[in-house]
């Protein structure tokens, strides 16, 4: 390891020296350039001055008139200004002739590159007055560019400390990603400042803190600082809508301040003079002008719409989890991961045919290859979870140094226990983001064939749930991004023998967590469910990846939360783990690679977020939904984990449901066709027998799941009753997914776990993300959460209503493939799917088929939830009777055969006559009503 570390360094220095263009890659590098006196300078790069301006101005302590010049400083394709005194001149020559003089006395050896350079600049700097050459140039600054510019040819007077501090230049000056250059320079920075949560306790460094000597730099969207000598960057400054740039002791409470201040922090910094203070607040309000961050946008979210964006969708996992494992190959600079659960040994490419594919695998892989990793997990409450984010942590860092992993939050600093982060999102070199609601972890992937069971067809196949000795093989290192055959991989030294590997889901990765939640998560190759004897609940998932600008808000909000973390935890506030710097939107357009498939369309980034999660509060997707229900036309499908909603100013907050009743009225009124597609999971995934009520979360859901479509007062079924009684069936369908296969000859069934975080509207946009349709994900103050609204920019043929119609291509696309799986019209063509809102589709089509679904269902199999099943009785008397599956399997299968696709009715009636809260006094009824909201 030792080994592979120094020849991965020497390669880096290599290309820190050699390259015209200085890579981003240089900002995790800072140490290495000061240790290897590689300059930070470009290459081969002339840096040129021109004195531009003079200002002269009396100071307060003299009588005498001072000057100030106004120095333009040239370099490749960054140009920047410095302001400076003659006295500042004057201290550059003496500092030169003093450094020249020791040079003399140092090992000839070591330094004769040095003294050489320094043969051509004069021994001392001329006088301004009264010489030969002074009377020969036609003013003072015309002398002062040209023996500046003297300066500039020679190497070594160019790379001098003395003279980067003069020009105001840093190891981070010339990094395109990180935009212009930028104003550079020492200053006095004050202690403290930050408005967290746990740190400044009763104001304590209102009156105790300490002035440190710090490098400022800024940059177009942020700022940061760091100290000079072990180039370390200790605090980065977002810009944000909250940024304020003020000058004056009223402001600083000190002598030529300067507090800059954002969302999350309040900066003092002193210079030197109170010209410089206004120099350096002029110069950091210009520079950040330009900056989309600075005012909210749309849905008062941090993020503008991105117009002619590259984006894609997903509908399941495999196409998702595959499209992540290449373009993680392609990274060269930084992998950014946030999860609510990660599970290191997942498989990103299926079926495994060894370990090339697995996601530590990869990770480690380009750790090797210098590549920064930095993940984000969520620390659950042990207590209550058990997706143990511990092992996932240490699984991760033993892997490679490169790999750093930290958890948030820490529940009794921070006081959160309640709320979690439950965002998904894996960024490449912040130039392409994917997103969605799914985790790099178990369980996760599946495709649209959504199988029940997973053994292997012979004991020949080695699915054992412990590796077999490692194989020798080729390294893999240079696998190009392709669709090609998972199995043609190179293998990698470190594979397990999974050739003859014909299982999709190994270990923990086959699961039925309401039967039995995972547990030993430690041991990922041992299975968690007998497979011979239970099937597993498909996982129905919707992602995207969008690349360009969009991807740069995303891995700016990465940045925002890891930095945040970092600042927050002690135990992250060590060199180990870095500052994360946001790429320049200016560069957002030079895509290295583009996923296949994408399209372009407008992208909005869109969050959740408060100050305990990120710093700052934001609840744009709920105002994105809410916008999109209003403001569509014809239709909307709603796929979503959970559907809880409808405001009562008590228990439930978020208004979507009540904006789906409003939009429903409204084309009631206007007596327009309008549709509403509902799609969510027939029974919440946690573990439970349902067959006896189901566990207390299962029934806590439940009670508000019914809530929200048709139990009680604020119910949307209930309201639309009030005003158009059983027409309501004509606007809104509220359905569930199942599917049904064979274990040991008997036919059987599971629900399809719905997971998805998706709205669709009109066939023109799209909504998809990690956000569920509840309090938790909606309100911004509890979970965060991220997610993209996608709209069409062009426009292709369809039809809707029966008539011609202009849709969305990306939009339409992604409506047809969920409506072809739901419906089956993959296996069955003549099915019409075109028009969504016509009544031979909903009635004779969406409805009929989700009726017919569900009836055959419940006849061969009674399965639960069952509309017949109205309380507790009825389901103990259920429960004793055997099904048409059990006693007549051949006949159950016959019945199976007219199942088309996956769509079921949901059961609105299921234990309506229960109240199926938690009873008072058990654990569930103990914790507050918002952890089931």
């Amino acid at each position: 390891m030792c080994l592979c570390l120094i020849n991965q360094k020497l390669t880096r220095n290599a290309q820190l020296r050699v390259t015209d263009l200085r890579k981003f890659f240089v900002v995790h590098h800072l140490v290495d350039l000061k240790e290897e006196g590689i300059s930070p300078f470009l290459h081969n790069t002339p840096i040129t001055c021109k004195v531009e301006n003079t200002e002269r101005y009396t100071t307060r302590s003299k009588v005498r008139v001072c000057t100030l010049y106004t120095v333009r400083l040239t370099h490749g394709e960054f140009t920047w200004t410095v302001k400076r005194k003659y006295k500042h001149f004057q201290e550059l020559q003496r500092d030169l002739y003093k450094h020249k003089m020791m040079l003399q006395f140092l090992p000839l050896g070591r330094f004769a590159i040095q003294r050489q350079q320094l043969e051509s600049m004069s021994e001392e700097m001329p006088t301004l007055h009264g010489t030969e050459r002074m009377r020969r140039t036609s003013s003072k600054p015309k002398y002062l560019e040209e023996y500046l510019n003297s300066l500039l040819e020679n190497t070594f007077c160019r790379n001098y400390n003395g003279m980067l501090e003069f020009l105001a230049v840093s190891p981070l000056s010339f990094i395109k990603d990180l935009g212009l250059k930028g104003l550079e320079g020492f200053i006095l920075k004050r202690s403290g400042g930050h408005r967290i949560q746990g740190l400044n306790c009763f104001g304590h460094h209102q009156f105790c803190f300490r002035w440190s000597h710090r490098w400022l730099v800024v940059k177009d969207s942020f700022l940061l600082y760091m100290s000079r000598d072990p180039g370390l960057v200790s605090f980065v400054l977002l810009f944000d809508p909250e940024l304020k740039v003020l000058v004056g002791r009223c402001y600083t409470d000190t002598k030529h301040g300067v507090c800059i201040e954002n969302f999350s922090r309040k900066l003092i910094i002193k210079c030197n003079s109170y010209r410089q203070a206004q120099w350096w607040s002029h110069e950091i309000r210009r520079l950040s002008e330009r900056c989309d961050f600075l005012q909210m946008h749309r849905f008062d979210g941090f993020a503008p719409q991105r117009p002619h964006t590259f984006t894609k969708w997903y509908v399941n996992g495999s196409g998702y989890f595959s499209d992540v494992a290449d373009a993680l190959e392609k990274a060269k600079e930084e992998i950014f991961i946030t999860d609510w659960w990660l599970s290191p040994e997942v498989f990103l490419k299926r079926p495994a045919r060894g370990t090339y594919w697995r996601l530590d695998q990869i990770l480690k892989r380009k750790a090797e290859q210098g590549v920064k990793v930095c993940i984000l997990l969520y620390k659950e409450v042990e207590l209550a979870l058990g997706i143990n984010s511990d092992y996932s942590k240490r699984a991760l860092m033993n892997l490679h140094p490169n790999i750093k992993v930290m958890r948030h939050p820490d529940h009794v600093a921070s006081v959160v226990f309640l709320w979690a982060h439950h965002e998904k999102m894996v960024v490449i070199d912040q130039t392409v983001a994917f997103v969605g609601g799914l985790d790099l972890a178990f369980g996760r992937w599946d495709d649209s064939s959504y199988k029940l069971i997973d053994v292997a067809p012979s004991k020949t196949a080695n699915h054992s749930p412990r590796p077999v000795p490692e194989m020798e093989g080729e390294d893999g290192s240079t696998v190009p991004l392709s669709d090609g055959d998972p199995g043609e991989a190179p293998v990698s030294h470190d594979e397990v023998d999974l050739s003859c590997n014909a299982l999709l889901w190994l270990g923990k990765d086959y699961s039925n967590f309401i039967k039995k939640d995972w547990t030993q998560l430690d041991q990922p190759f041992q299975d968690n469910v007998d497979r011979t004897q239970v099937p597993r609940i498909p996982w129905r998932d919707l992602g995207a990846v969008v690349h360009g600008k969009a991807a740069r808000d995303l891995a700016r909000h990465f940045i925002q939360r890891w930095n945040f973390t970092k600042i927050f935890k002690i135990k992250y506030k060590d060199k180990f783990y870095p500052c994360l710097l946001p790429k320049s939107h200016f560069t957002a357009n030079d895509l290295p690679f583009t996923v296949p498939g994408a399209a372009k369309a407008s992208v909005q980034v869109l969050r959740s977020v408060d100050r305990w999660s990120a710093g700052t509060c934001e609840c744009s997707i709920l105002k994105a939904y809410i916008c999109t229900i209003e403001n569509s036309q014809h239709y909307i499908y709603i796929e979503n984990q959970f559907f809880i909603s409808c405001a009562d100013e008590k228990n439930v907050h978020n208004t979507i449901g009540d904006a789906i009743v409003k939009r429903i009225l409204r084309a009631h009124s206007e007596k327009k066709k309008y549709r509403v597609f509902v799609v969510v999971p027939l029974l919440p995934g946690f573990e439970g027998d349902i067959a006896e009520g189901g566990g207390r979360a299962i029934q806590a859901i439940l009670h508000f799941t019914y809530r929200t479509m048709n139990r009680g007062e604020f119910s949307i079924l209930s309201r639309l009753k009030e005003q158009m009684q059983d027409e309501w069936t004509q606007y809104i369908s509220l359905c569930g997914v199942r599917t049904h296969s064979e274990l040991g000859q008997t036919p059987i069934t599971e629900l399809i776990y719905v997971h998805s975080k998706a709205l669709i509207a009109d066939d023109r946009c799209y909504i998809i993300g990690s956000a569920n349709i509840n309090d938790r994900s909606m309100l911004g103050s509890r979970d965060s959460e991220l997610a993209v609204l996608v709209e069409d920019e062009e426009r292709v043929p369809s039809r809707m209503n029966g008539e011609e119609y202009e849709a969305g291509p990306l939009a339409l696309a992604l409506r047809k493939e969920c409506f072809r799986v739901l419906l089956g019209a993959k296996s069955d063509p003549p099915i019409d799917i075109d028009d969504p809102v016509s009544d031979q589709f909903f009635n004779d089509v969406w409805n009929k088929i989700a009726q017919s679904n569900a009836s055959i269902y419940e006849t061969v199999f009674r399965c639960l939830p069952l509309d017949s099943i109205r309380n507790m009785r009825e389901l103990q008397e259920h429960v004793s009777t055997r099904n048409l599956a059990q006693t007549d399997p051949e006949r159950a299968s016959r019945e199976l055969q007219a199942v088309r696709g996956i769509l079921v009715h949901f059961p609105l009636h299921f234990l309506c006559e229960e109240n199926l809260l938690p009873p008072p006094g058990t654990k569930e009824r103990m914790v507050p009503l918002e952890v089931w909201t």
